[in-house]
């Protein structure tokens, strides 16, 4: 704002003190010729404003482009997000765990997300960390965040999807490197696997799901959940 309102000041009092009545080189003429510096002054403002603020926009936009890669000096951890009715589902690729309304990630780590819906389009919301993002059936988006310190970050669904949604709430559990391989060691060793059976009983609506794990996820899940997703009710009936 104080692009805009400061030359205007200066130029109210430019004005002002230049035609001021003890100004006697100041041109005061009645006719209303077409005055070239006066239209200048004027426009050039407004001009100078949109461009100003054009390019800030350009330049924020792309750096706060959800898929840009957040640099960071470890490599980044990839987790694959599907919106259920009504919970989160969050696959660890890599690392063949996976967890339900509980997403744990190392501190200082850049995570990136791959989302997607298995019903109707939801909304992704970290507010801690920022972007939000939607997740749609059959599409995927993809967002970039990172938690600088450990913590607990809670999330949930910015988007009504039905009956639960004001339930669809999770935990970002920033910890520590060490702690984090601590956790996927113990969810190797624990809990049942997440295989086509197992997330077609999981994917059925339900309500206040408390946070569980999987020890081991079925290869290429999210990319079957996409699939059924895009062939519609038939195929859904037909994997479950």
């Amino acid at each position: 704002m104080l692009v805009v309102v400061i030359p205007v000041i200066v130029a109210t009092l430019a004005f002002a003190w230049w035609y001021r009545s003890s100004n006697t080189r100041a041109a005061r003429s009645l006719d209303e010729p077409y005055e070239g510096r006066v239209e200048f002054v004027v426009w050039s403002i407004p001009a100078l404003t949109v461009i100003l603020l054009g390019g800030v926009i350009w330049i924020g936009s792309h750096q706060l482009d959800p898929r840009a890669p957040i640099h960071a000096n470890s490599d980044p951890l990839r987790v694959e997000v599907v919106a259920l009715d009504w919970k989160w589902l969050f696959i660890y690729p890599d690392q063949g765990v996976a967890a339900v309304n509980q997403l744990v990630i190392p501190a200082g780590t850049p995570v990136e997300f791959r989302l997607t819906s298995a019903t109707v389009m939801n909304s992704f919301f970290v507010p801690q960390l920022g972007s939000q993002i939607y997740t749609m059936g059959g599409m995927t988006t993809h967002l970039n965040l990172l938690a600088d310190q450990p913590g607990e970050y809670p999330g949930f669904s910015a988007m009504f999807s039905g009956d639960g949604f004001s339930d669809m709430r999770f935990i970002v559990k920033s910890v520590p490197a060490g702690n984090f391989n601590a956790w996927l060691e113990h969810t190797r060793g624990t809990g049942s696997g997440l295989d086509d059976a197992s997330y077609a009983e999981l994917a059925k609506p339900s309500q206040n799901v408390p946070p569980s794990t999987y020890r081991s996820v079925e290869p290429k899940l999210f990319e079957r959940i996409l699939d059924q997703t895009t062939a519609g009710p038939t195929m859904r009936h037909a994997g479950g």
